[in-house]
């Protein structure tokens, strides 16, 4: 059943209530006021309720990721239900074959799909502009499933020469293996993309801004390659979050998250996330049932949880990491700062143009090697040294260390990744009080 443009709400109930009224007299007798059935159906249910609460895309992302959902909510309860089940009962032979049969179709066996995921899917695909949705175990649960999807044996992609480390490791370690070539290209460089396209070529992959250095690809000249030739475009925009970056809007083709980051935003689930046109997204859905990469209710809730307050987070970890970017750009300890917020950026005009927040995000390198950069990082106080990033806590990372399994020295030195380089997660702590704990943390090295 059609709720809202390429989105589908499953029946998820037997199609009859009883209700029974009784009130019990002072003399203990009961009476029977009321014996009513009600043959209200769940699909009727939310079709009346789909009418008077149809998702609005022009609404603000603060109102959509609120609200965006109330279509698909077969209860009363403002917190969506958690379907802690691993399938679903049919009541007839001809409602099982529908169930087994229908895309998307949440509520037959939780590969497929789970009722507490369409909450996430819907305020995701309503946030990036898609038409549609589909939520993976991880972020690289989500790029694989789309690999898997588009590629066969002889195709060939085009990517950037930086990107985050799980994704170089599956297209350099992986995609060979099943017949798929693969060349890396400088991603500030559009003409780069466009003398690498080959006869065979399907996919164009696109990051930004980068993991770690924070450089910026022009989506809308990528997009614009793509659909000269009739290439797919992909684009990862975990570091962006919809709130600052839509690469729909600039014509790219599929946007992926790893959902762990902004948009569950509390260090406390692994989550993916796939979000584009309805005719792309059905064979993905397609091959994430042989993948086997299904987001669970429990978890799914999580991410529904963490994309209530997302415009709220991210406009601040963008706020703090300016702050403390233009701190530690005048600071005489660091070399270098890569965040395209700052004016000294060489692509913060690019920046401008495609984004409306910086992200909390940013890179700079010690002025040293990396043993001062562990010093530096072993004397932080309210900044954890942990993987991972996009949530309430503050956290940093050496790069060089952290890619160290999948990745050479050569790598990094192609990669632009210099040994004292570290990358911030700026999370929700009080500026100032980050701010003073960089500080200090500096002066003891």
């Amino acid at each position: 059943m059609k709720q809202a443009e390429g989105y589908t709400v499953p029946s998820l109930h037997s199609n009859h209530f009883v209700s029974c009224f009784y009130e019990f007299a002072e003399t203990k007798n009961c009476e029977l006021l009321t014996s009513i059935s009600i043959e209200l159906s769940t699909q009727e249910r939310n079709s009346t309720m789909a009418d008077s609460k149809m998702p609005n895309p022009d609404h603000d992302p603060a109102t959509i990721s609120i609200h965006a959902d109330d279509t698909v909510n077969p209860s009363d309860s403002l917190s969506p239900p958690i379907y802690q089940t691993s399938t679903f009962k049919a009541e007839t032979a001809d409602g099982f074959l529908d169930m087994a049969t229908e895309p998307f179709h949440s509520a037959f066996y939780a590969r497929y799909g789970n009722p507490t995921s369409d909450h996430a899917r819907v305020i995701i695909a309503q946030l990036e502009g898609a038409e549609d949705a589909i939520l993976t175990a991880s972020g690289m649960g989500a790029f694989t499933t789309i690999m898997l999807s588009l590629l066969e044996s002889g195709g060939h992609v085009v990517a950037q020469k930086v990107h985050y480390g799980g994704t170089i490791g599956l297209l350099e370690n992986v995609m060979h293996k099943f017949g798929v070539s693969v060349t890396f290209v400088e991603q500030t460089d559009p003409d780069a993309f466009q003398a690498a396209i080959l006869p065979q070529t399907k996919l164009i992959i696109v990051e930004t801004p980068t993991n770690p250095v924070m450089a910026i690809t022009d989506l809308s000249a990528i997009a614009t390659i793509g659909k000269k030739h009739g290439i797919i475009t992909l684009a990862d925009n975990t570091f962006a979050s919809p709130i600052n970056q839509r690469p729909l809007d600039h014509g790219i083709d599929i946007v992926y998250h790893s959902a762990t980051k902004y948009l569950g935003g509390h260090h406390d689930l692994l989550a993916g996330a796939i979000a584009t046109r309805r005719d792309l997204l059905e064979p993905i859905w397609r091959t994430s049932l042989a993948v086997g990469a299904a987001l669970n209710g429990f978890d799914s809730w999580l991410l529904v949880r963490g994309l209530r307050t997302l415009k709220l987070r991210v406009n601040q970890h963008n706020s703090t990491a300016l702050a403390v970017a233009k701190m530690l750009e005048s600071h005489p300890r660091i070399a270098r700062v890569y965040y395209p917020g700052l004016e000294s950026h060489p692509q913060h005009a690019l920046a401008m143009s495609q984004m409306t927040g910086f992200s909390g995000m940013l890179s700079f390198e010690i002025d040293g090697d990396m043993v001062q950069a562990n010093r530096f990082m072993d004397a932080l106080t309210l900044v954890d040294r942990a993987a991972s990033l996009g949530g309430v806590h503050s956290l940093i990372v050496s790069p060089a260390a952290m890619l160290a399994a999948v990745m050479t020295e050569d790598d990094f030195k192609a990669r632009g990744v210099a040994p004292g380089l570290v990358r911030l997660s700026v999370g929700l702590e009080d500026t100032d009080d980050l701010i003073a704990d960089i500080q200090q943390a500096l002066a003891s090295i």
